[in-house]
């Protein structure tokens, strides 16, 4: 898999080599800010418990879905 990445990365252009860092950029920060909200105690936000995990798992799953559509259209 990381093979193939590699060898799919060579082969495109500036600009879409661009976006893929982007597209993974952006992967990575829904999915820390997610796992911010559940598991950072001091996080300054003024929500009850339940809320912020409802919050925390609803912004790890946009980033699955995120990353699979990444995926897909990399392949």
């Amino acid at each position: 898999m990381i093979a193939n990445l590699v060898d799919n990365m060579k082969k495109k252009s500036p600009k879409e080599r661009f976006l893929l860092v982007i597209g993974l950029l952006f992967f990575l920060v829904y999915l820390v800010l997610g796992l911010a909200v559940i598991f950072w105690k001091e996080l300054p936000l003024a929500m009850e418990f339940k809320y912020r995990i409802a919050l925390g798992v609803l912004l790890i799953v946009y980033s699955i879905i995120r990353f699979q559509r990444f995926y897909n259209s990399n392949k």
